[in-house]
């Protein structure tokens, strides 16, 4: 009885439901309302990942004014400030139109400079402005992370010229190859927010720029030995690195241009635990080595759990990104001192270990854990391969184009300052003031 009249009640449900439709249709506007909802939807997540994005620049001001001495503390403030003004400009006249052009043999974009086009091969589900801005703090990115690396011996006029180079043309080329319909992306290569992109060619650019600069005055004894500067301040570099942490939750969730995307959640997870595991990862690991949890090592770990995770975020498990920021974070630590005790390279802030050496770790780790093509996930080599052309690709292109923008510079304006403005400190030569009036600096 009860079944019969459960029957009933279904059919009587359904016949009404069928009547109030008859008498009142769908119309085609609910349907425009609808997209228009979705798109504002995508258009306002999109934008406040942005924002987000955008206030990493404070997290690598106070990162890299922490990690070198307070007499250089306003030209690290300034070097960041007009990375991201100069570069900005270059970015929308050019750099977007070489990355998001119409493609012409997978290597460049070549139509929509100063903006002059649509874009509608793109399809974007958002206004063209908001994805601008968005790919504007990406570029942004990837230019500022060059600064820690030459910081307290770099010209200002120098560094200035380079910022706008990097973005006008560097970095846009890459993202074309991986982002913009390029040969990359054809190959099927995987690099979901950038570790490549962005930080790989930040950590590369870094890397040339510190070796042809030379190491500060001081570093390196007669005798090969290291002789450590420390920063100024770890309490900024740490707010630097909460910052930065707060910011690629904009970073890598951003990066499915929709807040209707599913996958938020579970990028923003993976981001999280790669640079939780990068620290504990990093802290452990310099507490057997050294007898004492290392406070700078284990920020830098935090962070290179970050990049390397950028990479897959979107295509590995929680138990990969887990042990992708486990790995980062060690490796973030030997490559710090590798490149500082054996290359004799002298990188304050160690930006070549976070952004480079984790950026293609990250990235070659995707044919691994990816959970649909990766290697242990039974999808064979071919990512892995992939990964790791896109990522060497991508070193080359870099160094090879940094080499040759950085000695026309020096044959220029010249790259270094003297030893005795150095001395000084770059606050007082290069700007005529200092970050910390009240207080005696040390030489």
């Amino acid at each position: 009885m009860k079944k019969v009249n459960k029957v009933a009640f279904c059919m009587f449900a359904t016949l009404l439901i069928i009547i109030i439709g008859s008498l009142y249709p769908a119309r085609a506007d609910d349907f425009i309302e609808t997209e228009k909802v979705t798109k504002a939807i995508d258009n306002i997540w999109v934008l406040l990942s942005a924002f987000l994005v955008f206030f990493m620049q404070a997290g690598f001001a106070m990162v890299e004014a922490g990690f070198t001495r307070a007499k250089n503390a306003s030209n690290i403030v300034m070097k960041n400030l007009m990375d991201f003004a100069i570069g900005s400009i270059a970015f929308w006249l050019v750099g977007f139109a070489l990355m998001f052009g119409k493609d012409m043999g997978g290597f460049v974009g070549t139509s929509g400079f100063f903006l002059k086009d649509n874009f509608e091969h793109l399809q974007l589900n958002i206004p063209l402005m908001s994805f601008l801005i968005f790919q504007t703090v990406f570029a942004a990115t990837a230019a500022t992370i060059v600064s820690g690396a030459m910081a307290e011996r770099t010209k200002f006029i120098a560094y200035c010229l380079y910022s706008a180079a990097i973005s006008l043309l560097i970095y846009p080329i890459v993202g074309h190859w991986a982002w913009g319909g390029g040969w990359l992306s054809k190959m099927g290569f995987i690099d979901f927010a950038g570790s490549t992109v962005v930080h790989s060619v930040g950590g590369w650019a870094a890397l040339i720029g510190a070796a042809m600069l030379g190491p500060r005055t001081g570093k390196y004894s007669k005798d090969g030995r290291v002789n450590a500067i420390p920063g100024h301040s770890i309490t900024l570099a740490a707010l630097g690195t909460f910052i930065l942490w707060f910011g690629w939750f904009g970073f890598n969730p951003g990066s499915t241009l929709s807040g209707l995307d599913e996958k938020i959640g579970y990028i923003a997870i993976n981001t999280n635990t790669a640079a939780a595991m990068g620290a504990n990862a990093a802290m452990i690991f310099t507490w057997i080595k050294y007898k004492k949890p290392d406070v700078s090592m284990t920020l830098n770990g935090a962070l290179a759990g970050l990049v390397a995770i950028t990479a897959g975020c979107a295509a590995v498990n929680i138990i990969g990104s887990a042990i992708i920021g486990c790995l980062a974070g060690i490796l973030v630590v030997i490559s710090v001192e590798f490149i500082d005790k054996r290359l004799k390279i002298d990188d304050p802030v160690g930006a070549v270990s976070v952004h480079g050496v984790c950026g293609a770790f990250g990235t070659i780790m995707v044919g691994l854990f990816a959970t649909e093509t990766g290697l242990l996930y039974g999808g064979g080599i071919k990512q892995l391969l992939i990964q790791a052309t896109g990522a060497a690709a991508t070193f080359l292109w870099t160094c090879a184009t940094i080499f040759v923008l950085f000695s026309i510079i020096k044959g220029t304006v010249g790259l270094r300052v003297s030893e005795e403005e150095e001395v000084e400190g770059l606050d007082v030569i290069e700007h005529g003031t200092t970050a910390y009036g009240d207080f005696v600096l040390k030489p």
